[in-house]
């Protein structure tokens, strides 16, 4: 139960729930309940983050068989309008057992309470209160619709700001790049802290060590970030010295990370740069990772 890999999922992230929120924001909460109570036999249809739920709950089901993945539901959503949700996830063949409806309160002291690795929501407040509890969480962006290249899980993250801490960033952002090539340089053998996703990577590393190594794992990552040499050297050493290893690695020098993403077949993105996000949604399924206010 302990090595479980535990993602909390907003409903309007694994389902497309956009025209009922924009009767919720136009018309209020009467309207919305009304609305979805009315149409609780009809179908939701998937979300951006729903092949990636469903390739997650995949895993489960792979030989050696265990369950090595749960997903929490969290919505804040009443009991009566979340029937619709709970309907489609039956008709889905998804297994998620756990959801909390909050009936308009804070889904966030849950993430907490489940144990979640990994919070992903459409709801910009949601995730900034996750991350500043120190949970891993990212807004899930309107993005490209994911295709289902393979059943393999592949994901992606940026480093700066994400895996590991944005003291580099900083340098780059108030000295300039040449100033930020000479930290790394110089502090090449001085590992980087971590980042808001340090938990994460570490949780997932360790399911993928429950599969066979190789092309014939069911899960891939990678990391994709703006650095370049000389400053890939410390990024290298320091997940070594974490204990995790990511199966691919591109440093792009600053070029647009949206093309790369998809030759990757990224399942999900995840990056803190408004920039970046914006590149990488117009390819593959994206979540932005924001930072909190100094």
């Amino acid at each position: 139960m302990a090595d479980r890999l535990v993602v909390a999922i907003s409903s309007r992230a694994l389902f497309d729930l956009s025209e009922s929120h924009a009767l919720f924001e136009r018309d209020g909460l009467e309207a919305y309940r009304e609305y979805q109570m009315a149409r609780e036999n009809e179908l939701l249809a998937p979300g951006i983050a729903f092949p990636l739920v469903r390739k997650l709950l995949r895993l489960n089901g792979l030989p050696p068989a265990a369950a090595r993945v749960e997903v929490i539901l969290l919505s804040r959503n009443s009991a009566d309008t979340g029937l619709r949700i709970f309907n489609s996830i039956e008709h889905y063949g998804l297994d998620i057992a756990r959801a909390v409806f909050t009936g308009g309160a804070s889904t966030t002291p849950y993430v907490h309470s489940f144990g979640a690795h990994l919070f992903l929501s459409a709801n910009p407040e949601s995730v900034a209160a996750a991350l500043a509890a120190g949970i891993a969480a990212a807004t899930i962006l309107p993005s490209k619709a994911p295709q289902m290249a393979s059943d393999q899980l592949r994901i992606a993250f940026d480093g700066d700001a994400v895996i590991f801490g944005d003291e580099s960033e900083r340098v780059s952002q108030e000295q300039g790049i040449d100033a930020f090539h000479r930290n790394e340089v110089e502090n090449v053998d001085k590992p980087l802290s971590g980042g808001p996703f340090r938990g994460f990577i570490a949780a997932l590393h360790r399911l993928q060590a429950a599969f066979p190594a190789g092309d014939d794992s069911p899960i891939r990552t990678a990391l994709v970030t703006a650095r370049s040499a000389p400053a890939h050297k410390r990024v290298i050493l320091t997940l070594r010295s974490w204990g995790v290893r990511l199966d691919e690695a591109l440093f792009l020098g600053g070029r647009d990370k949206g093309p790369f993403l998809e030759a990757f077949g990224a399942d999900i993105f995840f990056d803190d740069s408004h920039v970046n996000v914006e590149s990488a949604r117009r390819h593959v399924a994206t979540g932005h990772v924001p930072r909190p206010m100094r």
